[in-house]
């Protein structure tokens, strides 16, 4: 990507956004590390350069505070080329017939309204940049079934949705908007949820629900963080000036469209 990209990476304070952050500086680019817990500050330390990162406490759920910080990484940086939704929840995970509608609801406040609001804010600075571009991280959950994951499974293929959409109202602005999907990815929010699967079962008297070997092509299928945040690069750079509207799927071949 540009040396001199400006970029607005949520849900930075760990996990793939932090992965995301690190690899978008490693590149040259200026990144706010935005997010609503105190970890921002971490990811912020880890990258080299106090001139070109921004910690920024953010809340998707809030206009006000992304307004604010969307306006605050403009005015650091002189402008604002590219937005990386990654701030999002696992949700419930219940059979669907158990799932509250709040809960529900919660999920597509963060999942889905939260990356539609950042780029809201975003638009103005997208539009002036010669770069700009949306990179939404989605899920492969939007495309095959997660058992007992109704609400993340529907954030995010209506965040696919909301991914063409975007795209298809920026682009006479030359802005691009792409999603990536990656599949189950190593961290600490993989292992809550098979937990939360495990105790499911045992509620039930059941054997868990879950997704293995047989349902990739690859036989090592979990996928390192720096596989997503260099997808994340690609889509940002140059070399992805024409490639819009995308759903870019790392997930060891656990779709096939």
């Amino acid at each position: 990507m540009h040396s001199d990209t400006t970029a607005f990476v949520t849900g930075a304070s760990g996990g793939i956004g932090r992965e995301i952050a690190e690899t978008l500086a490693g590149y040259g680019a200026n990144v706010a590390i935005a997010a609503r817990s105190d970890g921002i500050y971490e990811t912020a330390d880890r990258i080299d350069g106090e001139e070109r990162t921004l910690a920024v406490e953010t809340d998707v759920t809030d206009e006000d505070s992304v307004a604010a910080a969307i306006e605050a990484t403009a005015d650091a940086f002189d402008g604002l080329d590219c937005v990386v939704n990654n701030a999002g929840v696992a949700g419930p995970v219940q059979p669907f017939d158990r799932i509250e509608r709040d809960a529900f609801m919660e999920t597509q406040a963060v999942n889905v309204a939260g990356p539609l609001t950042c780029v809201k804010f975003a638009a103005p600075h997208l539009r002036e940049s010669d770069r700009g571009s949306v990179v939404n991280i989605a899920s492969i959950g939007g495309k095959r079934p997660y058992p007992n994951r109704t609400p993340y499974a529907a954030s995010k293929l209506a965040l696919v949705g909301l991914t063409r959409t975007l795209a298809y109202e920026l682009g006479r602005d030359d802005v691009t908007v792409n999603a990536v999907l990656p599949g189950p990815v190593e961290g600490d929010r993989i292992e809550e949820v098979i937990e939360k699967q495990a105790e499911l079962a045992a509620l039930d008297n059941a054997e868990p629900a879950s997704i293995g070997p047989k349902d990739f092509a690859l036989d090592e299928f979990v996928v390192p963080p720096a596989d997503v945040a260099e997808q994340v690069a690609y889509l940002a750079g140059p070399d992805a000036r024409h490639v819009t509207a995308q759903e870019i799927d790392v997930d060891s071949g656990g779709t096939w469209y």
